[in-house]
């Protein structure tokens, strides 16, 4: 061989075919590296400045990996704020978890929604947090490097009794399993190079079953036979729930006695959710969002009444504090927004239930604020 051929350096690895990977990055002034990031994000997201008076620079890159209907990303990020308002999941179709891991830097804060039910994230200790994208969310970020995971619905469902019920959770790097999990996780975003597609789509399948044990621990559905009879009778309450969001008898009294369920046992399993009768609101609030959107022809007032509010103001109230937004408001909004979404197909390679997620940027009418 000759000797040239010995001095030149060797050529990089490929990836394996079927995995897919593409990079974007920005740097500089703000003014335009900002913009350049909302527009790469705006799929999924509408990212909106850290504050009012925002870094004059700008620097973030991603690379990102899928394989099938599997995806991650690798993110170093500057502070922002990243928004999917209720206008924005009330009429697109992504339904997948994401799981973001923070690596280096202040863990992001979960801004809406469930906010300040839990503790503040230990700053120097990696960090999952999870969301289901068929909710409103915000999502302050701060300089750092994250590993972003998206997995459908129907696969975390298998091992989480509902995927909804992870919306807004985190956990800390504090136990010989989350350490494992994070370890894992790292490993696939460094080793995925090497691997087949075969071997990487089995890699992040186990990152899955490792994210769910997290959850399902933290939230005390795995571990024993009691945690097993606690998980199904958890599934079995958001079951009923859900079956009669639009019966006006349906409150936790209604629930604890046709399921036989003790007060204090249905209060710790939605703990997290700030008790069963909140859940209960949560859910019909969410579901009066959906129907404003879907129909309307309907009025506000037949749409809350059909889903248990007799009060139009007591209504008005809590959807204004759930979504930061008036109920007629969104409901003005409908007919533009579902038009929006028939005339304007964004196909990017984002990770969604369909891979050409419809993005609505009127949804800044349902702005979610921090």
């Amino acid at each position: 061989m000759p000797l040239s051929h010995l001095l030149l350096a060797a050529e990089p690895p490929q990836l394996a075919p079927g995995i897919v990977h593409s990079n974007f990055s920005v740097q500089g002034d703000a003014r335009h590296s900002f913009l350049s990031w909302q527009e790469r994000m705006s799929p999924v997201y509408d990212i909106q400045p850290a504050s009012k008076h925002a870094d004059e620079t700008f620097d973030a890159a991603m690379s990102r990996y899928s394989i099938d209907d599997l995806s991650f990303f690798h993110f170093r990020t500057g502070p922002n704020l990243a928004v999917r308002s209720l206008g924005r999941v009330s009429t697109e179709n992504i339904r997948d978890v994401s799981f973001s891991v923070f690596l280096e830097g202040r863990p992001g804060e979960f801004v809406s929604g469930k906010q300040g039910r839990d503790a503040s994230p230990i700053a120097s200790m990696p960090t999952i947090l999870a969301l289901d994208m068929d909710q409103p969310c915000a999502v302050r970020s701060f300089h750092g490097r994250i590993l972003l995971f998206f997995v459908p619905r129907a696969l975390v469902e298998k091992a989480f009794p509902d995927a909804a019920s992870l919306h807004g959770r985190r956990v800390e790097a504090t136990t010989p399993l989350t350490r494992t999990l994070i370890a894992h996780l790292i490993a696939l975003n460094r080793q995925i190079v090497g691997l087949s597609k075969d071997d990487a789509r089995q890699s992040f399948l186990t990152a899955v079953e490792l994210l769910a044990a997290a959850f399902s621990r933290q939230a005390g559905l795995s571990g024993n036979a009691r945690a097993a009879v606690r998980a199904a009778v958890y599934g079995q309450v958001r079951r009923y729930v859900e079956a009669h969001l639009h019966d006006p008898e349906l409150s936790t009294e209604r629930v604890l006695a046709s399921l036989h369920v003790s007060r204090a046992s249905a209060y710790r399993l939605f703990e997290h959710e700030g008790g069963l009768a909140t859940y209960i609101a949560s859910r019909r609030l969410r579901m009066a969002a959906d129907e404003l959107v879907r129909f309307p022809h309907l009025e506000v007032r037949d749409i809350a009444a059909g889903l248990g509010f007799n009060s139009a103001s007591s209504f008005n109230r809590a959807f204004r504090r759930a979504f930061d937004i008036a109920p007629r408001d969104l409901h003005g909004y409908a007919p533009l927004l579902r038009r929006e979404r028939e005339g304007f197909a964004r196909h990017t390679n984002w990770p969604t239930t369909s891979q050409s997620a419809q993005a609505t940027h009127v949804a800044h009418a349902a702005h979610v604020h921090a």
